[in-house]
Order: structure tokens, then C-alpha cells, then sequence
């Protein structure tokens, strides 16, 4: 059975350790083998735009935007659809990887067999 790992990330520099970590388990479980998705909702969206993830800072943590290419190597990176649109963000304005869909799409990955779901 395959394992997969779904991470929702709500917040983004308003809670940057809670981001952080949820960027950090996402590169670890796709460091140990995990199919995973890693969602982009609420603040954490503007990560997916090209340089922002580069401009996060937390003392003594990963660079997000090593930890985000982690990710985007094997793993799979969604926007929130509402949340893109509340920012202006198009397909075209993010990160090459990084797909657009919204809570149908979440829904059928966390139901899929051997699925589970964290939320940050």
C-alpha cells in the first residue's frame, strides 16, 4: 500500500514557525519516501510565488525555499483556488510545479487509501 501524506498549510509569515514546520515535515517525509502534497492555503499562497519563499526568515530553521524545492522534486504543491484568487495569483504567477485546485481536489486526496492528513 502506498503511503501518502497530505499537509495543509494555513499560515504563512503571521506564524512562521508553525509554516516552518510544516514545510519541514513535508521535505522530511518526501526525504523518506512519502508521496506527498503539500497545500498552500490562506498566507502560506504567496509561497508558491517565484522569490517569496526566499524572503522568509526563522532563526536556526531550514530555508523555506529549500524545503519548498524539496517538495516540488517528487512531491506535489497546490494553491488553494479561493486563496489564489484573493491574492490576484494566476497559474501563470507561481512557481513552475506548483498547481491551482481547490477543496474537491483536496477532499479525494485525503480520502485516498492509506492517506493521511495534517494541518499546520
Amino acid at each position: 500500500m502506498s503511503r501518502t501524506l497530505v499537509i495543509k498549510v494555513t499560515v504563512g509569515e503571521d506564524a512562521p514557525e508553525r509554516c516552518n514546520q510544516a514545510f519541514t515535515v513535508a521535505a522530511a517525509a518526501v526525504a523518506s519516501g512519502v508521496d506527498v502534497s503539500l497545500w498552500l492555503t490562506g498566507e502560506s499562497a504567496w509561497f508558491a510565488v517565484p522569490g517569496r519563499a526566499a524572503t522568509f526568515e526563522l532563526p536556526h530553521a531550514a530555508p523555506l525555499q529549500d524545503l519548498l524545492a524539496v517538495v516540488l522534486d517528487t512531491g506535489r504543491v497546490t494553491v488553494c483556488t479561493q486563496c489564489a484568487v484573493r491574492r490576484d495569483l494566476a497559474q501563470h504567477d507561481l512557481i513552475d510545479g506548483v498547481r491551482i485546485a481547490g477543496a474537491p481536489t483536496f477532499v479525494e486526496e485525503t480520502l485516498q487509501d492509506g492517506a493521511q492528513a495534517l494541518v499546520y
